[in-house]
């Protein structure tokens, strides 16, 4: 440091990543299933939703459930050396399962989830366990950890990301859409302008879109129908061009009073959740908590969207984006801060 010059304050993209995935989990439960009017009848205005309480805890549902044991899986895995698709199955499997067995698993947990997750309680492959035919948004809505976890390198996160989703989802889509969270998590906690996120996300796309990873995924191909390895990874990198190719055309376009699930989709499957908690963070990528009430008031999968929007938006502007009443109030906060704290440190 020279001439007088001073630091700025540290970022901690990690922290505020998880934070807001909570954050926006929690805003959305309560929303979820319900139409933008209804939802309008409950709250009021959305610009102004206010953080849902109840005995002094802001409640979280099976989005952040999942992404803590993902969190957990992958801190075994990092303790046993650098990331392999053999270090990470098994203690990621079993965080899954102890979630499946969980008496706090009843925050309306999705249907592919607990088929795969009963199924990983065995001692069959894990590709025999997936679902090869579900692209529901459950894979990509819990794997912001592996866009933050320090020290991977891009084909380590990819791979992760891709065998995290596979574990329950194993549908092409849902394969690439797990790695295009991750990989937008990643960017926007290194700095990258949100302005240029969505163009760099459909170059990665188009880079990524014939390439099956056999050494992350092994042979779970052959469950589908498919002719090819490369026929089946095609598949799913399509899928998500296709929706990031309708969010570039609206995202500078997109009136914000209006339900953002009319541009992108409902957020049920991988490829529109992303698109969907996407869009809702570029309608508002310096105001946080309007990204958030915005993405938690929508037709669709409101808490996945709201979660996904919750983790671009804290990755972007990092544990300082959110109001420390809030932060305080949301139920596991002492371990999400307690992994925010670790990556952040490295």
């Amino acid at each position: 440091m020279t001439n007088g010059a001073t630091a700025g304050p540290v970022k901690r993209a990690a922290t505020g990543a998880l934070l807001g995935l909570a954050l926006g989990d929690a805003l959305g439960f309560p929303t979820e299933f319900n139409d933008v009017p209804a939802i309008l009848a409950k709250t009021g205005p959305w610009r102004t939703m206010e953080q849902p309480v109840r005995g002094g805890l802001s409640y979280i549902t099976d989005d952040t459930q999942m992404t803590l044991a993902l969190a957990r899986g992958v801190r075994t895995a990092l303790g046993r050396g650098a990331l392999t698709p053999l270090r990470l199955a098994r203690p990621v499997r079993d965080e899954f399962v102890d979630w499946y067995h969980s008496p706090e698993n009843n925050r309306a947990p999705g249907n592919t989830c607990l088929k795969a997750c009963r199924l990983l309680d065995s001692d069959r492959l894990w590709q025999d366990a997936s679902q090869i035919h579900s692209k529901g948004c459950g894979a990509n809505m819990r794997v912001a950890p592996i866009g933050l976890v320090p020290g991977l390198d891009d084909a380590q996160r990819a791979g992760a990301a891709q065998l995290q989703s596979a574990l329950t989802h194993g549908h092409p889509t849902a394969l690439a859409a797990s790695d295009l969270t991750a990989r937008a998590v990643h960017l926007l906690a290194q700095g990258v302008d949100p302005a240029g996120l969505v163009g760099r996300l459909r170059s990665y796309a188009y880079e990524k879109r014939g390439h099956y990873d056999e050494r992350w995924l092994g042979d779970l191909w052959t469950r589908s129908q498919d002719p090819s390895p490369r026929h089946f990874a095609e598949r799913g990198w399509d899928e998500c061009l296709a929706v990031l190719e309708r969010l570039d055309a609206v995202q500078r376009t997109a009136d914000p009073e209006l339900d953002p699930c009319t541009y992108t989709g409902d957020g049920w499957i991988a490829e529109e959740a992303l698109a969907t908690g996407l869009l809702c963070f570029l309608l508002f990528p310096e105001e946080p908590l309007s990204a958030l009430r915005r993405a938690a008031c929508t037709r669709g999968d409101s808490d996945s969207i709201a979660c996904l929007t919750g983790a671009f938006a804290g990755a972007h502007l990092g544990a300082d984006a959110w109001p420390a009443e809030w932060v305080a109030r949301i139920e596991h906060r002492d371990e999400l801060l307690a992994f925010g704290a670790a990556w952040d440190a490295v």
